[in-house]
């Protein structure tokens, strides 16, 4: 174990700085013996790492290699196994349990004494030792007492202070030994007789040196006189240090008396100096010009020289009166004169101020409101102006206006800052008024819209029916506000909706009136033109209402300053006037604070008193629209989802897009109950008894309606929608084709069902519309099947009797009967075929065929024109019956000789010649 020891310092630890100090020779426990050695190793340098190698022969056994480290502190337990009896196994508790077992139990208790030392002298943590003697953890065991004593102190850590002050020899030490073993040959053989020879010489060494010693006695007493008289010499020094320290005391007195005369000196220069400098700051930054308290006091604010002087002298005030005065200021009377003078000069600008832009709020928006509704001009009529506005779909510019008052922003940003009261009255007045102008231009600007939009309805139904002669303005204004709703609901009645567009009915009018309840559909009601020209008018709506709603809240935030910082303000309650001037506050119990988040909720909150009208008017436009045609909210979802799309890129939280956002619920809510409706009235469709069925109605519709949407949705943000419609309604047309097939008694279910759905799949393939894909080939395989079905059920008819005797056959064989005995049964001998097949010469075939064809040409419709490819089916299917009737012959009675009375080119000319004649 020391050969082991030794090399493995040698070869592995001192190239790494580390001291080997512990080892075992170890192996896993339960599994075959590969033999490794745990180490318990130091490094020489500071701070000292104390670590646990395995160490394992190389496969080609000619070196030793590391095969894996832990640091010993992380080591959490040591695990003995039995503290009474001798036991080599044991576990070390690392990030997981190592389970050994030792060479020996001597080797065991051993390493774990040193792995005890080293976790006492090096580790702060204390490790867990279980099932360990107490007498092994305070002194090496007794089994160390068999190893040598170098090997006990090194391998098992004995004496760790001889170790840590070893010391190797130099080179030079190392030279002198061998030269000095060199000169005594017998140094190695006999080490007795070496150390006898070296102990005499360290005698006659030690001799000489007592002798030179007792030699040098006469120098020492020299050096002794040398002393005393060094002595002396230092005595004579201190006197004269002592006389010149009394000397240096009195100076030292008089410094001290300078030094506190020139102290007080400074300290006098350095508070004038401070009183010098708090002057100037006063002075500096607690003054005000007389320029600035003129401006103030008389400024004009009405010419752009007089506010800019405003302007300017605000903020010198707002500087000054913020001032940060320092500790005592405000104990000095002239501060005090001088804050004083600042808040009157405040209190009275902002008097002046509040007043001058309640006059301007109140002259600008008055002016505003009459050039809008016209009531300026003496004797005018609004009607007129109403009808003359019909030919334009535009809201007022209230550009001017904001340009105005723009030239106000800075100073109603001082007003902000420092009077908060006068600020809000200032915002309420300005919202109060600009509610009752923006108010009624918006009615006007939505009585223009309903009447162009019923314009729309009038010109499509004036068509089919007498229309009546336009009516006076006012007339017309009542219907379009008996729309007008919250809601958006129409409170008009269906007559009234007659009255706008069409009067009176005729035979085909009445003939399209369930069409017109589907969503007319029909383009005897209303064409793509008019829905075009709604659309055009709706987009014209939302077009005009979005510059300006971005406009006025863009004009908020410049000059009420909302985009700076966060704030709490109340709402905007009613307000009144206090002595015909600026609007006072309701009482305070009528005043409700809301906490706004931010300044962005405030403009959200003026916005929506001011167009508080917007959302009411849209609802009751889109609800005249979906009353006129309930298709009129494809395009309406279209345009609003783009419009709200628009609205949320520029400000998600902004009035507009919450207000568009609203506002398209009511729009595909509206939509959804146009699909609703049209599924309704699919599973109300009723057929007649007394006609074939042909293409239903509402596969029709369905068709119009999906080219229709198909040309609305062409890249719209909300073509999920569309499509979530679309698979409502194609199941609905799925679902009630195949309930109308089999309530039909004049055409077989199969044509009903083959027709329709050969309908549905041209349909779904021509528009390609990608959702309905699974629909397309459902709806081919339907149509594929009861094609199939309808050929093989009509081809039984004209080979009735063959086709009953091949299906008693076929059944025998699936009974069990071979197919060569088939022949001997006596209802299906060969007698029974021959008197069969007799039954059907070719022109008894061709004439059934013939009959066939007629029936088949009865039961379907002209408009799908399914006949030709019915035929060719049928023509398919008979020849693989007749072939299939050969093929039994042929295995069923062999050698017979049987065969049929016409051949496959007869039935060629039969199906020819009968679809030429037809």
């Amino acid at each position: 174990m020391t050969a082991i020891k030794h090399a493995l310092q040698r070869d592995i630890f001192t190239p790494n700085d580390e001291r080997l100090l512990g080892i075992v020779n170890v192996c896993k426990a339960g599994k075959k013996k590969k033999n490794c050695f745990l180490c318990a190793t130091v490094t020489t340098e500071r701070p000292v790492q104390v670590k646990v190698v395995k160490v394992k022969k190389s496969d080609k056994g000619d070196f030793y290699k590391r095969q894996q480290m832990w640091e010993l502190r992380d080591l959490t337990v040591v695990d003995a196994k039995d503290a009474s009896k001798e036991n080599p196994e044991f576990d070390l508790h690392f990030e997981k349990v190592y389970k050994w077992l030792a060479s020996s139990t001597a080797e065991k208790n051993s390493f774990i004494s040193c792995i005890w030392k080293l976790n006492q002298r090096y580790l702060r943590k204390k490790l867990e030792f279980v099932n360990v003697s107490s007498q092994l953890l305070e002194e090496l065991p007794k089994a160390e007492e068999s190893v040598p004593s170098g090997e006990s102190q090194s391998v098992a850590g004995g004496d760790e202070d001889a170790l840590e002050e070893y010391q190797e020899l130099s080179t030079r030490e190392e030279q002198d030994i061998e030269s000095m073993m060199e000169m005594c040959e017998f140094a190695v053989s006999n080490a007795e007789a070496f150390a006898e020879k070296l102990f005499k010489e360290l005698q006659v060494l030690d001799g000489a040196n007592i002798q030179s010693i007792m030699a040098s006695e006469k120098q020492v007493n020299i050096l002794m006189q040398l002393l005393d008289e060094a002595l002396a010499e230092v005595d004579t020094i201190e006197g004269k240090l002592s006389s010149y320290e009394e000397m240096l005391q009195s100076v030292k007195d008089q410094m001290d008396q300078i030094s506190q005369s020139n102290r007080l000196i400074q300290i006098s220069n350095t508070n004038n100096g401070k009183l010098l400098d708090e002057i100037q700051f006063l002075v500096n930054y607690m003054d005000l010009s007389k320029g600035h308290i003129r401006a103030l006091q008389e400024g004009d604010l009405t010419s752009p020289r007089g506010i800019e002087a405003c302007i300017s002298a605000s903020e010198a005030l707002l500087q000054c009166m913020n001032v940060a005065l320092r500790p005592g200021h405000e104990q000095l009377a002239a501060v005090n004169q001088q804050q004083k003078l600042f808040a009157e000069l405040r209190d009275t600008f902002a008097r002046r101020l509040t007043n001058h832009l309640n006059n301007v709020f109140v002259h600008q928006v008055t002016a505003s409101y009459y050039r809008s509704s016209c009531l300026s001009l003496p004797g005018h009529d609004q009607s007129s102006t109403l009808s003359q506005n019909t030919a334009e779909l535009s809201l007022p510019k209230h550009s001017p206006l904001h340009r105005d008052l723009l030239r106000y922003a800075k100073l109603m940003e001082w007003l902000k800052n420092t009077h908060r009261e006068k600020y809000e009255g200032l915002s309420r007045t300005y919202v109060d008024y600009m509610n009752r102008l923006y108010e009624r231009e918006i009615k006007d600007f939505f009585e223009v819209a309903k009447i162009k939009m019923a314009g729309t309805s009038k010109e499509a139904k004036g068509k089919f029916g007498k229309t009546t002669l336009p009516r006076k303005e006012s007339a017309l204004k009542q219907e379009t506000e008996s729309l007008h709703g919250s809601s958006g609901k129409l409170t008009g009645s269906t007559s009234s909706l007659n009255k706008l567009t069409v009067q009176g009915s005729n035979s085909r009018r009445s003939q399209s009136s369930s069409l017109l309840d589907m969503g007319n559909m029909s383009a005897s009601d209303l064409d793509v033109a008019d829905r075009t020209k709604f659309d055009k008018i709706f987009e014209q709506v939302l077009s005009e209402l979005e510059p300006l709603c971005l406009a006025e809240q863009d004009f908020i935030s410049k000059f009420f300053k909302l985009q700076q910082h966060q704030t709490v303000l109340p709402p905007l309650p009613e307000t009144e006037e206090v002595d015909g001037s600026v609007p006072s506050r309701v009482p305070p119990q009528a005043d409700h604070r809301h906490s706004v988040s931010s300044e962005k909720d405030l403009v959200r909150l003026m916005m929506n008193k001011i167009f508080q009208s917007i959302e009411p008017e849209l609802n009751s436009l889109i609800a005249l629209g979906d009353k006129i045609d309930s298709f009129h909210s494809l395009y309406m979802l279209v345009k609003m989802s783009h419009h709200v799309w628009t609205a949320e890129n520029v400000d998600p939280a902004s009035f507009l897009s919450t207000t568009l956002g609203n506002v398209l619920v009511t729009v595909k809510r509206n939509f959804d109950k146009c699909i609703s409706g049209q599924i309704k009235q699919m599973e109300e469709v009723k057929i007649s008894k007394k006609s074939k069925v042909g293409i239903l109605p509402f596969v029709t519709r369905f068709e119009e309606f999906a080219e229709l949407a198909e040309t609305i949705f062409r890249n719209a943000e909300r073509r999920g929608d569309l499509d979530k419609a679309y698979v409502k309604l194609i199941r609905a047309v799925f679902m009630n084709v195949e309930k109308v097939a089999s309530e039909s008694q004049k055409t077989p279910r199969d044509v009903v069902m083959m027709e329709n759905f050969h309908h549905i799949f041209s349909t779904l393939s021509r528009l390609k519309i990608s959702c309905l894909d699974a629909e397309r080939r459902e709806a081919k395989h339907k149509y594929t099947d009861h094609l199939q079905s309808y050929v093989i059920n009509s081809l039984g008819q004209p080979l009735e009797k063959l086709n009953h005797f091949f299906e008693g056959v076929e059944a025998r064989v699936a009974q069990g009967v071979r197919e060569e005995e088939v022949s001997y049964q006596l209802a299906f001998n060969k007698q029974e075929l021959r008197k069969v097949i007799k039954e059907y010469p070719g022109k008894e075939v061709k004439k059934g065929l013939d009959n066939l064809y007629k029936k088949v040409d009865k039961h379907l419709c002209e408009e799908e024109s399914l006949l030709q490819v019915v035929w060719h089916s049928m023509q398919d299917e008979f020849i693989r019956q007749y072939k299939h009737f050969e093929g039994l012959i042929g295995r069923c009675y062999p050698g017979s000789g049987i065969t049929m009375e016409f051949t496959i080119q007869d039935m060629l000319e039969y199906f020819s010649s009968i679809a030429q004649s037809h």
